[in-house]
């Protein structure tokens, strides 16, 4: 290993041994040269400061065999003034055609070498900042921190150029202190680390050595010193935008217009209160242009949990993601009474807007000296109404469907020594009127030993609601509930495993602005990893896990199941071919939740023995054409209580991706799955639940009989998606991309049974036809140009459509499913968005 002074390179310690694999790397030093000339950012280095600044060589192979120096030497130089850090970084090679240099839409790697740097100013050892380079000059930025890993969500605003002379290719970065916090302390020690990706060889190298077997990241990188009497800048940016749409819905009802346009404008601020916090506010936001969610066919009892694709919700939401009581599709979600709006007679609905519009949402955050992390999230929406016209006298009434609400998260996160912390976090959904109110608040902690091998870690949550359900004089029954859980575990070395056991109450309710798919649980569970780093055999390195699970329902106590887990992957050293497995096994396990009947424990699925083993292989993306594929089989035990075949579950998914060229690549994905002879609740048809209906002669046979019946089905399910993307980038700020969706999801029900208590099923004679198809149809197509630091033009094309066939409708036949999406009338939609970022420092007054 090598050390850094501010002149020279000393050695400071020998190689580590094999047996010291899980004990970090001593810690590089690198001397921060201040200048107070500018450099001209044209990724040359050929000004003076260049050459007289200390230099980061050395490093160290991280993957795929860690450990070794690099063949191919790195040298990066750091200089600072009143302004800005500078990053120069010289990659030698052995030939220009070694060197990748595919061109990608921002914080896309793709196949290409690049050059980071990351930088941990409060030098806590747990929360940090990587700016990253490619050889063609696409940006790449991330967030590091315990919460949320490495989140390249955060952008944001630096500037950069590359160039390749030779055999080398240069880097230069400019990061103003406006993109990072740090403290007023008069001489700075942050935590340092440079990272090269050469592509050629699928290498990644590291300054400061960063061990796969040793627990955290972050913990793990050198230090930057010199850096002396800079001042945290006034952190104040405006960046408004402009919108427009022209928007053609041909479902909209005859008289109505069926081509609408409408324009927007608001603004994003951004404000450093001081050297540490920052606001982040959005006035009156425009979400319009994320991508179309990837809708499904629901057959669960639990909601489907989308991606967060709105920009301000993604990024620099590390601290609110602790504890995970924070689920952001939450704020602006359908509103809590859509699905309650009913017609009467001679009534129609005419408009029930399916999402609630933000006024605005403000985040307030940041980490002090001591280590102290605090966060304050609000966000405020708008009353939401639907429309209900009286289809003889042309009358209109509105009925709410959403108060007017406020979200409020607030987290405190003390980072301690030893890759250690304590949090506490604060969820609450104020609604006004009759209705009600949440708030759950968590304690976390996580406490490693000093050798970093060990670690405990736990929470406490308390969940609170009150008041009445929405347009209801029943007050919530779920009024106060609590989680906790604890582990302990072995964190670093070749083999780590752990323990763990956690309750939910059977009120435990954390869902008004966090996601939960079923409280009423005790759970415990032991894991082990084994994981082999270096090269042997024909492989680069081998990782392992397993596991076992069990849960009991809280409340009343009763056994639900047993999953006993396991996998493996490894990568082939010459064709990096990545091939791997997994598989589970459970016994005979209780599904309390099926039935959709509260409270739980009287009724439930009996669900038979059963087994899964899957594999999945990734050829090389290095070369032109790559390729991914799945494949999985679940077989269940025969059901003895019953004469019908057993259950069997067949899935396989296939991913080829070709790169025409370094600016232009396509990639397609198929996943097709079958589920035959699955028992669950039947779905439900378009208007209702699932559920018996006495308005339907073969509903009401049963109902007569069994007033409280629970009907099952026997089921054949066959999903098929396809995926095709398109994307061709200009230049290292301009791209334009396209992905098409089609999803069809096929329900055939053969048998059905009633459910007693106690998982008893009874077949009936049951003629209602409740066979069902769903498909759904979109495209995005999004062009996008960064014509400055910070500011954008976006124009987006959307096309939606899907259908919902039941009875004699609906078809297995993809292709006439493919037929019917495609020629049923689909909204369409064109935007147009000016994104323009101001700079106070940038624009203010000179001084004489």
């Amino acid at each position: 290993m090598l050390t850094y002074s501010a002149t020279a390179q000393t050695p400071a310690a020998e190689t580590p041994a094999p047996t010291a694999a899980a004990v970090p790397a001593p810690k590089k030093h690198l001397q921060a040269l201040r200048i107070t000339t500018p450099v001209k950012l044209d990724g040359v280095l050929d000004e003076e400061s260049w050459q007289q600044a200390p230099i980061a060589t050395d490093f160290i192979q991280n993957r795929p065999n860690p450990g070794p120096p690099e063949k191919h030497k790195t040298e990066v130089r750091v200089l600072y003034d009143d302004a800005n850090i500078y990053v120069g970084a010289v990659m030698h090679d052995v030939a220009a055609d070694s060197i990748m240099r595919e061109l990608t839409a921002r914080d896309n790697f793709g196949n290409t070498d690049f050059i980071g740097i990351f930088l941990d100013t409060y030098h806590d050892k747990l929360n940090g900042y990587g700016f990253f380079v490619t050889t063609g000059g696409v940006q790449m930025d991330a967030r590091y921190s315990p919460a949320s890993g490495e989140d390249f969500n955060w952008n944001a605003v630096w500037d950069s150029r590359t160039s390749v002379k030779g055999t080398d290719w240069y880097a230069e970065m400019r990061i103003p202190y406006s993109a990072i916090r740090f403290s007023k302390t008069a001489e700075q020690v942050w935590g340092l680390n440079f990272m090269r990706q050469r592509k050629r060889d699928n290498q990644a190298f590291f300054w400061n050595e960063v061990k796969p077997a040793v627990d955290g990241f972050v913990n793990q990188w050198g230090t930057l010193e010199g850096l002396r009497d800079i001042e945290p800048p006034l952190r104040l940016s405006l960046t408004p935008y402009i919108s427009g749409y022209v928007n053609h819905n041909p479902l909209n009802e005859e008289g109505t217009r069926r081509t609408t346009t409408s324009f927007n404008g608001g603004a994003d601020v951004k404000w450093g209160i001081n050297e540490s916090f920052t606001l982040d506010a959005t006035l009156v936001p425009d979400f319009g242009q994320v991508q179309s969610d990837n809708q499904v066919l629901n057959l669960s009892p639990f909601e489907v949990q989308f991606a967060e694709n709105r920009q301000f919700f993604t990024e620099g939401t590390e601290l609110f993601s602790k504890g995970n009581l924070f689920y952001s599709r939450r704020v602006g979600a359908t509103p809590i009474g859509f699905y309650n709006v009913e017609a009467g007679d001679n009534e129609k609905i005419v408009r029930n807007p399916a999402e609630t519009r933000l006024l605005n949402a403000t985040k307030v955050s940041g980490r002090t000296s001591k280590g102290l992390g605090v966060g304050v999230f609000n966000a405020v929406s708008n009353d939401v109404y639907a429309t209900i016209r009286n289809t003889e006298t042309g009358e209109e009434r509105q009925e709410l469907t959403q108060p007017f609400s406020n979200y409020n998260i607030a987290v405190l996160d003390q980072s301690l020594k030893n890759n250690s912390y304590v949090s506490l976090i604060n969820t609450n959904v104020t609604r006004f009127g009759r209705t009600y109110d949440a708030n759950v608040t968590g304690g976390l902690f996580r406490f490693a030993n000093k050798k970093n091998s060990y670690a405990v870690d736990g929470r406490l949550v308390y969940s609170r609601r009150r008041g009445y359900l929405f347009h209801d004089e029943e007050q919530v029954d779920d009024q106060d509930g609590y989680k906790y859980q604890v582990g302990v575990s072995k964190i670093s070395g070749s083999f780590t495993w752990g323990l763990n056991q956690g309750i939910e109450s059977h009120t435990y309710n954390p869902n008004d602005l966090g996601i939960l798919f079923g409280n009423n649980n005790i759970s415990q569970g032991i894991y082990g990893n084994y994981n082999h780093y270096k090269p042997f055999w024909k492989v680069n390195n081998f990782y392992s896990y397993f596991g076992l699970d069990q849960s009991y329902l809280y409340k009343p106590t009763l056994y639900q199941k047993t999953n006993l887990y396991g996998g493996a992957n490894t990568t082939f050293t010459k064709s990096f071919i990545t091939v791997g497995f997994d598989f589970d096994v459970n016994p005979v396990n209780r599904d309390y939740y099926e039935p959709r009947v509260e409270p739980l424990g009287e009724y439930y699925v009996r669900v038979p023995a059963n087994g899964n083993f899957g594999a999945f292989a990734s050829s090389d993306y290095r070369k032109k054409l790559a390729l991914d594929m799945n494949a999985g089989v679940r077989v269940y035990e025969e059901d003895d209580r019953f004469e019908r075949p057993r259950r069997l579950g067949i899935g396989f998914g296939f991913s080829p991706r070709y790169r025409v060229s370094n600016k232009l690549n396509f990639r397609y994905s198929l996943d097709w799955s079958t589920n035959r002879n699955q028992i669950g609740y039947v779905n439900p048809s378009s208007g209702d639940d699932g559920s018996l209906s006495s308005d339907y002669p073969e509903d009401k046979k049963i109902l007569d009989e069994f007033p409280n019946a629970i009907l099952l089905g026997r089921r054949r399910v066959v999903t098929v998606s396809n995926v095709l993307q398109g994307a061709y980038t200009f230049t290292n700020r301009m791209s334009l991309t396209i992905r098409t969706r089609h999803y069809t999801s096929t329900v055939r029900y053969l048998g059905f049974a009633r459910l007693a208590p106690g998982g008893e099923e009874t077949a009936v004679d049951y003629q209602r036809n409740r066979d069902n198809t769903f498909n759904a149809f979109n495209i995005d197509a999004v062009y996008s140009w960064w014509f400055a630091p910070g500011s954008q033009i976006s124009i987006v094309w959307k096309n939606a459509g899907s259908t919902f066939l039941q009875a004699n409708q609906a078809t297995p036949l993809y292709f006439d499913n493919l037929s019917n999406t495609i020629n049923t009338p689909h909204n369409n939609s064109v935007s147009v968005k000016i994104l323009y970022y101001l700079d106070y420092l940038a624009i203010r007054p000179r001084r004489a």
